[in-house]
């Protein structure tokens, strides 16, 4: 098994994927663990991310869905594994990688703009400390414009509500041009209008032959908004095509004795399928 700390400098990674991972994956997890304060979060995870799909990340929580994307992003320490995006360590493919935070864990009391927030995901290719330029304004607009923000780009983001907030956190990420993105929680707390704005631009990238991997609460919605799911719960429970994993036996492996809400699911995927 290799090994990989983010924290230690010295630390040495390899320099090609292990063999049962394709290179090509957007993502690929070898045997990563991690733990906080010696107490395990995630173990022995091995997963390798679908090109062009939406996958949804699920499991009750605490099971470690956050930590899982933070990990991969070397945003927290290892204590094992290998993580490649598309057969590159994080630090080398990271132009090709989008990241959308949680919402709550952003000080929204900083004094910029919608706009200037948007920028930021433009600066490695105007490079730190240069002037944003007219030309890169106008695609930070565009991008808001593609979540229905353009007409705010000026508003302060301390003056934006929750779900205002969170179309120009993803806007900033499309912004990035990338092939693969990490959302955590994208949907969380928002207002109708907001989701389906989200669930627009996923479909547009998905279009577009991009990748990404949502972390997501909402069971009910699981099979109209994603193709793929990934099934946590500090292991990895299941993975695979919504219609192939996304079924009761899963979902009670991944949260264990909360069965009403399973139940619920459970009933409305049978309806589902009997109108189809």
């Amino acid at each position: 098994m290799s090994t990989t700390n983010p924290s230690d400098p010295a630390a040495v990674e390899p320099t090609s994927s292990p063999p049962e991972h394709p290179s090509s994956a957007p993502l690929a997890i070898h045997d990563m663990t991690v733990a906080y304060h010696r107490r395990p979060v995630l173990w022995d995870i091995d997963y390798d991310a679908p090109p062009g799909k939406l996958v949804a990340i699920i499991g009750p929580n605490g099971s470690g869905k956050t930590t899982f994307i933070k990990a991969a992003l070397d945003l927290v320490p290892r204590i094992s594994g290998d993580v490649r995006f598309f057969g590159e360590p994080y630090r080398q493919a990271r132009t090709r990688v989008g990241y959308v935070p949680q919402r709550g864990s952003v000080d929204w009391d900083f004094p910029v703009s919608a706009l200037d927030v948007v920028a930021m995901g433009l600066y490695r290719k105007i490079g730190w400390f240069r002037p944003v330029t007219r030309r890169y304004r106008q695609q930070a607009l565009e991008c808001l414009d593609r979540v229905g923000m353009a007409d705010l780009a000026r508003r302060q983001i301390s003056q934006l509500s929750g779900g205002q907030q969170q179309r120009v956190f993803l806007a900033r990420a499309l912004a990035q041009s990338a092939d693969l993105y990490l959302m955590d929680e994208p949907f969380a707390g928002v207002d109708a209008a907001t989701e389906r704005a989200i669930v627009a631009v996923l479909h547009e990238l998905r279009q577009s032959g991009k990748t990404a991997l949502v972390v997501h609460h909402d069971l009910q919605t699981v099979t109209e908004y994603f193709d793929h799911v990934l099934l946590l719960n500090m292991r990895l429970v299941a993975t695979g095509p919504t219609r192939d994993v996304f079924t009761n036996e899963n979902l009670r492996a991944t949260y264990g004795g909360k069965l009403a809400l399973l139940d619920q699911v459970g009933h409305r995927m049978t309806l589902g399928q009997g109108n189809q």
